[in-house]
């Protein structure tokens, strides 16, 4: 039995021990990386029981993936090992004041031949049963044909089981184009209960030019996306905070970030946020009180170095929270 199945690309990111240039790095930190298994082990800190469906590789770094989500607490019965692929890498410079650069070595990997098969054989051994929500991304239907295949046979088991099904839009405009992420996810979104995305994100799947983006509210770009099928439309918009709009209410809710001394790591805060986000739901906080959750664990993940390092527990959020109302924010927290 779980509370909520997901599925993706696993890697290993490797980040520079240093700040400065990639090209001048000679030590790496390693960690485990990736939206969803990002997403899956924030659930598992705050309680949820999460169920991991992907590929890893017959190597080390498999092994290091495998042993990481088992040690935090996700399901990785459905995580084959593939032996024809190796598992992917991310590699990036250590965060500074300029985006860091990233290189993926992710082209043939095992996480990308994930196949319709893998979520069939999934959904044939329990998988989805019991089950009350799925978590998708944007990411996976982009890496590759079969991925993508992949998410939507997801999807459909999902809705056939009355799941509740979120879709975080993750556009990584290296993968694939905007006119075809606009496509697919629009295609994905349709049956989709609660849609997550920045606001050039946003605009994408409500067939707005990225570019004017910023032109519009973020309230309205959210409510643009609901035409297209989403129950909730949740807007990610960093420092910013965070709104929401609701088939079921008439204004929108919008709630501030928590505040930083220094932003550490950016990189998985976005997927703390989902994780906060879903496991408020689950426990059946109103919207408003799910914004302020998420809105805490992205923070505490853009506290520290690495995608998962700095995901919260329950009782560390509630510390945040305390200290934002009264001030402070995760770096007044010990």
């Amino acid at each position: 039995m779980t509370d909520v199945v997901t599925l993706g690309e696993c890697l290993v990111s490797l980040v520079a021990t240093r700040p400065g240039p990639l090209a001048e790095a000679s030590a790496f930190d390693r960690f485990v990386a990736g939206a969803e298994a990002n997403v899956a082990v924030g659930l598992a800190r705050l309680g949820c029981q999460a169920t991991y469906i992907g590929r890893v590789g017959n190597d080390g770094f498999g092994e290091t993936i495998r042993r990481h989500l088992r040690g935090e607490g996700v399901d990785t019965t459905h995580l084959t090992t593939d032996t024809d692929a190796p598992t992917g890498v991310m590699v990036r410079e250590r965060p500074g004041l300029v985006p860091a650069q990233v290189l993926y070595l992710r082209r043939g990997s095992a996480g990308s031949r994930l196949t319709v098969a893998d979520i069939d054989a999934a959904a044939a051994a329990g998988a989805f049963e019991g089950a009350r929500w799925l978590h998708l991304t944007g990411i996976t239907p982009a890496v590759s044909t079969s991925a993508r295949d992949a998410t939507a046979r997801a999807a459909t088991i999902g809705r056939e089981a009355g799941l509740t099904i979120s879709l975080d839009l993750n556009l990584r405009r290296r993968l694939w184009s905007d006119a075809t992420a606009g496509t697919v996810l629009r295609d994905l979104a349709v049956h989709t209960d609660v849609l997550f995305g920045s606001d050039d994100e946003l605009a994408v799947v409500a067939g707005i030019p990225p570019g004017d983006a910023a032109k519009h509210d973020p309230a309205a770009l959210a409510r643009a996306c609901l035409d297209v099928g989403p129950r909730v439309v949740v807007a990610k918009l960093g420092s910013g905070g965070a709104t929401i709009v609701a088939r079921d209410e008439v204004e929108a809710i919008h709630r501030p970030a928590v505040p930083l001394a220094a932003v550490v790591d950016p990189v998985g805060a976005g997927d703390a946020f989902c994780a906060g986000f879903i496991a408020a739901r689950l426990d059946g906080a109103a919207l408003a009180e799910c914004l302020e959750i998420a809105n805490a664990c992205g923070a505490a993940a853009a506290a520290a170095l690495g995608d998962q390092t700095g995901l919260p527990s329950p009782e560390q959020v509630a510390a945040i929270r305390h200290a934002h109302e009264t001030g402070g924010g995760p770096d007044t927290v010990r």
